[in-house]
Formats: C-alpha cells, sequence, structure tokens
C-alpha cells in the first residue's frame, strides 16, 4: 500500500468540518487504472446500474455499485492505493474496512442535478465512514460536488429518491427534511473545488452534499470509494438499502462488527 502524508491540519480540519479537499491522492498509472475501470463498468453495467437523468436530459448521468468484485483494477484501486490510509488518518480511527465502490458519470451538457443529500441514511451501516469522490477528468469548480461544511455533526436528513422525491427509507415525518439549499446558497458554508484527475474530495457520510449538473462539452467521470471506521457496526435495515446487501442480515447481526468477506481490511494504524 502505498503512503500519503496527511497532516495534522487537514485532520483537525475534517473534523470540524467534514470536508476536505486533497490533491493528487492517485498517481498518473492509477488515474489511468480508474479511467479504464470506468469504461469497464460503463461497457458492462452490474444490475445495480441505473440512469439518474430524465429522458428528456441532453446529457445522461450514470452510476453503478459494487463493482470490485469483478473489476480489478477497481479492487486494487480500493485496497492498494493511498486511499484508504488517507481515510483512516481523517477518521482518527485505528482501522479501515472498504464498504463499497461508487461509479457516477455525468455525460457533457446533462442538467440533472444530484440532490442535496446525507449518504448515511441510505446505508446499512451505523458509525463514521468516508467517501473519497475521486474524478479522472478535469472538474471546473461550478461542475464539482458540493458539500456544506458543519453537517456531519448531524442530525440525520430524510432520504428520498433523487428523480422522484419518495420517502422509501424512513417513513414519512421520521426525520427532519433536506433544507431548501438552493433557494438559499449564502445561508450555508458550501464547500466546492476545481480538481484534476486523482485529486480527492473526502467527506464524511453525514455531510450534507449535492452535485450541479455538467454544462461543459467534456465528462464527469468519478470512482467514489468508501470506508468504515473501526466503530461502524451492521445495522440492519426494514428496507433495501442504497446499495443493498441482500442476505447480510442472515450472517451478521443487529449491532455487529462488520467482519465479512464485502468489507475487508484495507488499513491498519501502525503500532508504536
Amino acid at each position: 500500500m502505498k503512503s500519503f502524508d496527511v497532516s495534522q491540519a487537514l485532520i483537525e480540519d475534517f473534523a470540524d468540518v467534514g470536508v476536505v479537499c486533497i490533491r493528487k491522492v492517485l498517481d498518473a498509472d492509477e488515474v489511468v487504472a480508474a479511467r479504464e475501470s470506468i469504461e469497464q463498468v460503463l461497457a458492462t453495467p452490474s444490475s445495480l446500474a441505473q440512469v439518474a437523468s430524465g429522458p428528456d436530459d441532453p446529457g445522461s448521468f450514470f452510476e453503478d455499485f459494487c463493482r470490485w468484485g469483478d473489476v480489478t483494477e477497481i479492487e486494487e484501486l480500493a485496497r492498494h492505493s493511498a486511499v484508504p490510509q488517507i481515510a483512516g488518518e481523517l477518521m482518527a480511527t485505528a482501522q479501515v474496512r472498504f464498504y463499497h465502490d461508487h461509479v457516477l458519470v455525468k455525460e457533457g451538457r446533462t442538467r440533472q442535478r444530484t440532490p442535496w443529500h446525507q449518504d448515511q441514511p441510505y446505508y446499512n451501516v451505523d458509525g463514521r465512514g468516508v467517501s473519497a469522490w475521486i474524478p479522472v477528468d478535469p472538474v471546473p469548480e461550478t461542475g464539482c460536488l458540493e458539500v456544506v461544511a458543519g453537517t456531519h455533526h448531524g442530525p440525520w436528513l430524510m432520504p428520498r429518491t433523487f428523480l422522484t422525491g419518495e420517502a422509501k427509507w424512513f417513513p414519512e415525518g421520521a426525520l427532519l427534511e433536506i433544507p431548501d439549499v438552493e433557494a438559499n446558497r449564502v445561508a450555508f458554508d458550501i464547500r466546492r473545488f476545481e480538481m484534476q484527475p486523482g485529486d480527492g474530495l473526502f467527506f464524511d457520510f453525514l455531510s450534507m452534499h449535492g452535485a450541479p449538473g455538467f454544462p461543459f462539452d467534456g465528462r464527469r467521470r468519478v470512482l467514489s470509494l468508501r470506508y468504515l471506521s473501526d466503530e461502524a457496526r451492521h445495522a440492519p435495515r426494514r428496507w433495501r438499502t442504497s446499495p443493498p446487501f441482500e442476505g447480510l442480515q442472515d450472517e451478521l447481526p443487529a449491532g455487529a462488527l462488520l467482519d465479512h468477506p464485502l468489507f475487508p481490511i484495507v488499513w491498519s494504524r501502525p503500532t508504536p
């Protein structure tokens, strides 16, 4: 595994605001591997793949999940790049498990926004986790994922389907609603960055985030790698999580460590 110098200032900033942008977390060869893996996913989508944009959109927003088991390059990056070490340092955890990968592609001229949301309420885990959002194409600041600083401190907010706004995960009224950020953007501390291929935007699972469309000529191809802290526990839901882990509740009880081949340990803090 490659190592990366994660400064104390970055660790403290992440603890405070829940999001940091770190440059060149993947080297040039790893960026090529990430691009190739995304193209393989696009060519052979899984049963979890979906187009999250409407038929009238001049572009297209494609996403797919959990491909590390059959796309070797994704597994290599998830396990052996510097990304898991960075995730562990930012979470100040002794051990890191890989949770899942997520490929996101917005073609040029895509209008569809990724609505504001938190990731944590969609998941089958409780406890801290971090996402690394890594583009393999240049991303202008106005086309970047946006994260609201400080929202990782909570509370949980209502997860809804992106296109239709359905409350499929928690009953209506069970959680507070996502605020209307777009109606008053200046009221929120929104972090976004111009990014180059191989840069990484790291954010907490509870950080509220969203993304604009991509009104540019190029594409925005992203490999997102997601990791769990050593405090994370299995939290079976009564509904289908996103992504789903079918049958896992028959193997791991509620509250158990995620000690399972689906969630390999990918980094441990060196002993003094």
